[in-house]
């Protein structure tokens, strides 16, 4: 009894522990979008070279995410979340010294760039840990760790609106807010505990050293040196290699794409589609970019009850329909009260993508690391790449026009539902 006390607590401070670097990855995400309308008007760009700007995040975020799934195997997930931490806030310092100081696009280019290296790794160590601790949880809380996230987004999207209401320039602002979310994230991860885990296969939670009195002593594996079934250590990049060979993973990552493409529209063009397409200010439009995070909020905070009672599959068939007629109603909104109302819908329809995505992909526990890292290759590939060519296509049909696009992966999403059913 003493023992399984000690281990529920342990449990709940490290999804404590957990909770902070999703809402810590949502503060400086949101930080740094709501700041975009500032960025462009103080470098005086057009919406092409802001999605050439984007673009440099993207690449750097890609050749991070691309490599992700061998990093966190090899280095743990407690120590890829930690220096992803930092390294995203030096980016955003950087990001904004560019802007503010040297007013130079090129030096925002690299603080992006920056930003990108940081944050892919970081997520996907992060749905990694969470995954792990759903596990040990035993309940469907990863919708709830994606909705610290966007807690983490809301809140970061307030005080993006503050700091452009006040006037407060872009350096200090973001410099200040990658300083909180250094330490808040390093200081967390102490408790981390994914990368102690037990054999293969093996489902329950068990705390360091911990002997069991009718087995003995319990063997543990770390994330970069886990073992088969008969106990011969796995090549980590042969892990990998199998998980992008598997058929249901591959479909949940594409399932997961429109989804994400959708989150990802939201955080890069939101902003400047209110301010340039409905005639808002730079303050209105970061504050409808709250709008969009807040319902997206409490669509991730219900997705377990939701999820519970309905299953997966209903639920992304849902989720896909709301952020399609969300969308829809956003771009052709007559009036700029009607727009406000559709990205509280469309924030709904894209809140359960990723949590879904990554619960599904960890339904075998023996194999989650790598396929969640697929999985999370593919959709927040889609987050990161798309936003940057929408703004290529703006060029040519407006921000508000250019984000139809999205529909069709959303269409996709919608028809690939059925892959997100729990395998045994």
């Amino acid at each position: 009894m003493t023992v399984n006390k000690t281990a529920a607590a342990e449990v709940t401070v490290w999804r404590n522990a957990v909770v902070v670097a999703y809402a810590g990855s949502g503060l400086a995400f949101a930080s740094w979008v709501s700041r975009l309308p500032a960025i462009r008007d103080g470098l005086d760009l057009t919406p092409g070279t802001v999605g050439l700007l984007l673009l440099c995040m993207t690449l750097g975020s890609f050749v991070s995410v691309s490599a992700s799934g061998l990093i966190v195997l090899r280095l743990g997930s407690k120590r890829t979340i930690r220096t992803g931490a930092i390294m995203v806030a030096c980016g955003m310092a950087i990001t904004g010294f560019g802007t503010s100081v040297l007013a130079t696009p090129v030096a925002v280019a690299v603080g992006l760039a920056v930003i990108g290296l940081g944050s892919a790794s970081w997520s996907t160590a992060s749905n990694v840990e969470g995954a792990s601790v759903e596990r040990a949880v035993g309940r469907h809380i990863m919708p709830r760790l994606h909705g610290a996230f966007s807690l983490g987004t809301v809140a970061g999207a307030g005080l993006g609106a503050w700091a452009a209401a006040a006037s407060v320039p872009v350096f200090w602002h973001l410099a200040a807010a990658g300083v909180v979310v250094a330490v808040s994230v390093t200081t967390a991860a102490a408790w981390f505990r994914a990368d102690v885990t037990p054999v293969a296969g093996e489902r329950k939670y068990v705390p360091d050293n911990f002997e069991d009195p009718f087995t003995g002593p319990i063997p543990i594996v770390t994330a970069g040196a886990s073992a088969d079934a008969s106990g011969a250590p796995l090549d980590n990049k042969r892990k990998i290699a199998e998980a992008w060979r598997d058929r249901r993973t591959l479909l949940l990552g594409v399932m997961v794409l429109g989804l994400a493409l959708a989150e990802g529209a939201a955080g890069d063009w939101v902003a400047l589609a209110l301010a340039d397409g409905h005639g808002q200010t730079d303050a209105a439009g970061a504050a409808g970019y709250g709008l969009f995070v807040t319902f997206m909020t409490i669509g991730r905070f219900a997705g377990t009850v939701v999820l519970d009672r309905f299953g997966r599959v209903p639920v992304m068939r849902w989720c896909a329909a709301l952020a399609v007629f969300g969308l829809g109603l956003f771009v052709f909104a007559p009036v700029p009260w009607l727009a406000f109302v559709a990205l509280a819908i469309w924030g709904l329809g894209a809140s359960l993508g990723f949590p879904v995505g990554m619960s599904a992909a960890a339904d075998d526990p023996a194999k989650a690391a790598a396929r969640v890292s697929v999985v999370s290759t593919i959709g927040y590939g889609a987050f990161l790449c798309g936003p940057p060519l929408l703004g290529l296509l703006a060029e040519h049909v407006g921000i508000l026009h250019s984000l139809l696009a999205v529909m069709v992966m959303l269409v996709a999403t919608f028809l690939l539902s059925p892959v997100a059913r729990k395998i045994p």
